[in-house]
């Protein structure tokens, strides 16, 4: 599903975070939202999803998300944070099964059929064997696969992750992002990431949207966002731009 908005606004405290931002996510692509610290990317997603105030408009599909109760929104979109609350002692499976929760009657409780969806985004996960298994006993890198889990449970079309890499070592960097990107593939997903690291996103995302004052410096392909001039203006680095697997650009620091 198609994913746009158009002149989005949104003040925290009385501060401008975000300024007029537009954009346009294609139906099945992958678009990586990139900027320096306090560029307001998080506050991009959140505010996509409702739980800002903000002035604009975001469709999904040519469906006005604004004019949709909360628990309609959520299944339609699905956001991961970067800073999940995860209770201690919750298990991977209860967890993963609040997924189902947009779809669970007010006072009812979860059915078969909501189990088994859990039970199968397990599965593709390869979580099955942690379902048992306490939230707090969990590494980085299963986290935040269960994490993925239990957005992929509530099955929209639109899913919305914030940084989905913070704190993983390179190896699980490199899993987290080759299990969105199949998963995406496999179910005709759209996918809208926040993440840090550059070259990460070059690598996976079909476009790149900067964010930097909280406005929209630039978007497009990876090799027309990633410049060595942009970088350095908003980002206040001297890389070096090389051409990696695909045309795609990689990115290191320039010594002195």
């Amino acid at each position: 599903m198609t994913v746009v908005v158009r002149g989005l606004d949104v003040a925290l405290g009385g501060r401008p975070v975000l300024r007029g931002v537009s954009l346009d996510v294609p139906g099945g692509s992958w678009t990586a939202v990139i900027g320096p610290n306090g560029a307001g990317k998080s506050t991009l997603l959140r505010a996509v999803l409702g739980l800002l105030p903000s002035d604009g408009d975001v469709t999904v599909a040519g469906t006005d998300l604004g004019r949709l109760k909360p628990r309609q929104r959520a299944r339609v979109v699905a956001y991961a944070p970067q800073n999940p609350n995860l209770p201690p002692g919750m298990t991977v499976f209860d967890y993963t099964l609040l997924g189902r929760s947009p779809y669970i009657p007010h006072l009812g409780r979860e059915g078969a059929r909501d189990r088994a969806i859990a039970s199968d985004v397990l599965d593709r996960l390869d979580l099955t064997a942690f379902a048992g298994r306490p939230l707090d006993h969990l590494s980085g890198g299963e986290r935040q696969r269960v994490v993925l889990a239990r957005a992929l449970a509530q099955q929209t079309s639109v899913l919305l992750l914030d940084e989905p890499t913070t704190a993983l070592d390179i190896g699980h960097q490199q899993q987290v992002m080759e299990l969105v990107d199949q998963l995406r593939l496999s179910d005709g997903l759209t996918v809208v990431t926040t993440i840090h690291d550059l070259t990460l996103a070059g690598q996976y995302a079909d476009d790149l949207v900067l964010l930097s004052r909280g406005r929209v410096a630039a978007a497009g392909a990876p090799s027309d966002v990633l410049t060595r001039e942009a970088v350095e203006e908003h980002f206040g680095a001297r890389v070096h731009v090389s051409s990696g697997p695909g045309g795609r650009p990689v990115l290191s620091l320039e010594r002195e």
